[in-house]
């Protein structure tokens, strides 16, 4: 069975700072790592791996020090990695960057399943994941809970409002999934110099045969316009013990001006 990973490596924090002019996130002096999720498709790609054989190749596409994320993923046990790395991928929507994963999938390719996280942390869309099927005419399913692989295809479960949906999708296919699929694994030592040592394959624009208008910013059908950041202000009074009565009947009157309490005046 051979199974692609889409890893993307996003900031290690939640002080992220956005650029005002171009809308997109600076990366540079932040740390980083793989995005969470993406650890659960991994888990999961290994774990089918060694019940049904085969490779796990990962993929990830971001500036060159994304190459730490790869190699995480090989020291986790994935067999091959690929990086997409160019300047003119930079500020690529989902389309853009589904486009590029894309790309890259079919020239590596052919593969059986695909895996990824639902979301990523640091954009919280969930696009990706079904843009990459879409572009390739596979099958996909998202939200992914629970998954077994058969020689006829692959069984899902979903999680979804109503509760729980199960799908059958035939192989290649790809599927994205939550946290509570499994629980990822940490690398062994051995693991760790092997991630070290092995090849991750870079790749730019020129190997994958884009035009510089399909990438990047360029290539991007969504731009952000305006970035406003929320102001949180609060007016706080302190009542003593000799106010005490004076600051009930204070939040009384305040709740009661918001419609939270009824009544003569009782708390």
């Amino acid at each position: 069975m051979k199974i692609a990973v889409l890893i993307k490596q996003v900031p290690d924090t939640d002080e992220v700072k956005m650029d005002p002019e171009k809308g997109t996130m600076i990366r540079d002096g932040v740390g980083s790592l793989i995005n969470p999720l993406d650890l659960n498709a991994l888990e999961a790609a290994l774990f089918l791996k060694g019940e049904r054989g085969g490779t796990v190749t990962v993929l990830s596409m971001g500036p060159p020090q994304a190459e730490r994320a790869l190699r995480e993923g090989l020291a986790l046990g994935a067999d091959r990695a690929h990086l997409l790395s160019d300047r003119a991928f930079a500020g690529a929507d989902t389309w853009a960057t589904a486009k590029v994963l894309a790309t890259l999938l079919e020239k590596t390719g052919p593969y059986d399943l695909v895996l990824a996280g639902e979301k990523a942390t640091d954009g919280e869309t969930g696009q990706v994941g079904p843009e990459v099927a879409t572009l390739l005419g596979l099958p996909f399913a998202t939200y992914v809970s629970r998954l077994s692989a058969t020689d006829g295809g692959l069984e899902v479960r979903r999680t979804v409002e109503e509760g729980y949906q199960r799908l059958r999708l035939p192989y290649p296919c790809l599927a994205t999934v939550l946290h509570d699929l499994n629980e990822p694994s940490m690398p062994t030592l051995a693991g760790k110099k092997r991630g070290r040592r092995a090849e991750v394959t870079r790749w730019g624009l020129s190997d994958l045969g884009l035009e510089e208008t399909e990438v990047g910013l360029s290539g991007s059908p969504t731009r952000v316009v305006r970035i406003a950041h929320p102001k949180i202000t609060r007016q706080t009074a302190f009542y003593g013990a000799r106010d005490l009565d004076r600051g009930i009947a204070h939040v009384v009157a305040l709740l009661k001006e918001k419609a939270l309490l009824q009544g003569g005046g009782q708390a």
